[in-house]
């Protein structure tokens, strides 16, 4: 008999707006104890310096972090103009100065070239890895590297407004794996002057959005009062671009044992027809999620089973 995990079953998500200068396993730790949660996790490391959104996982959420790993992400950030530092943030020490401040048109202009499918290096104060090790800690050592160009996705990029000379404040959309700092240091390059990251927020991964966020204070107090569960979002939200089909009783139980189950012709059609980028599909008997499963050949084939 396995040793019994300590803390609550507890699922589900937290849209976490996350506070600056706090790690994500830190935020994750804090939102583990104040649920007394069995288990959490988070999808996608979000820099101690920024803040916004950062979605936890709960217990048998976790199963569904990978989706959310891959999605799309936005951002608004401010250029300090003038300044570049080694770590392309404001805590970097500084490596260049310049005059030169771009006008918001020139800006504009060069932002417009970073939009599409474009080849970034990643910086070296980054969590690439080396050999083993994270690109930061042998930068923080000293040690030389050459990270390598990686291709990335600019979906939307927008200048929002320019308090003064020295600050442009942008939002953009991004595909997974795509590094705000970096882009700030192509877009400084680009117009001949020396910037950095002043302020940086992530406003949205995935289904995740502004609107659902809860501030770190706010959820540790709600759950001293006792309502935790308030806060608490579906483990499904994690998969809101995967379909889901409604199954039987019976078929639900071969799903958590881990066999698969025959689809009908039409239920076949149904979901080629919503399939995109993938062959998952979430099964649901009545309001609960059973399954996730790859479908082939006409069958669903569970490849992450779930105990709600």
């Amino acid at each position: 008999m396995g040793r019994r995990r300590k803390g609550d079953p507890v699922s589900g998500w937290i849209c976490l707006d996350k506070p600056h200068d706090l790690a994500s396993t830190a935020a994750v730790g804090r939102v583990r104890r104040a649920f007394n949660a069995q288990k959490a996790g988070h999808a996608g490391t979000l820099d101690p310096l920024a803040t916004g959104i950062l979605p936890i996982a709960l217990g048998e959420a976790t199963k569904t972090a990978a989706f959310l790993v891959d999605a799309d992400k936005a951002y608004r950030f401010t250029v300090a103009w003038g300044v570049e530092t080694a770590s392309f943030d404001r805590e970097g020490a500084v490596t260049g100065v310049s005059d030169v401040r771009p006008g918001r048109a020139a800006v504009a202009e060069a932002l417009a070239a970073f939009v599409g499918e474009i080849s970034q290096i990643p910086p070296d104060y980054s969590a690439v890895k080396v050999d083993g090790a994270r690109a930061y800690d042998l930068a923080r050592e000293g040690v030389a590297m050459e990270l390598k160009p990686r291709r990335v996705v600019i979906h939307a990029a927008r200048l929002v407004e320019t308090p003064d000379a020295d600050h442009t404040v942008i939002e953009i959309e991004c595909g997974k794996g795509c590094y705000v700092r970096a882009l700030v240091r192509d877009l400084a390059a680009s117009l001949g002057a020396n910037a950095h990251v002043s302020q940086l927020r992530r406003t949205r991964v995935g289904a995740f959005t502004e609107s659902m966020a809860i501030g770190l204070e706010s959820l540790e107090n709600m759950c001293d009062r006792g309502a935790p569960l308030e806060a608490l979002l579906p483990v499904e939200t994690a998969l809101d671009d995967i379909p889901a089909l409604a199954v039987t009783t019976e078929d639900a139980f071969r799903l958590t044992q881990g066999r698969s189950i025959v689809l009908l012709p039409r239920q076949v059609e149904t979901l080629k027809a919503k399939l995109v980028a993938s062959r998952t599909v979430s099964a649901r008997h009545g309001q609960r999620m059973v399954a996730l499963c790859e479908m082939r050949a006409g069958r669903l084939n569970p490849t992450r089973v779930f105990h709600l």
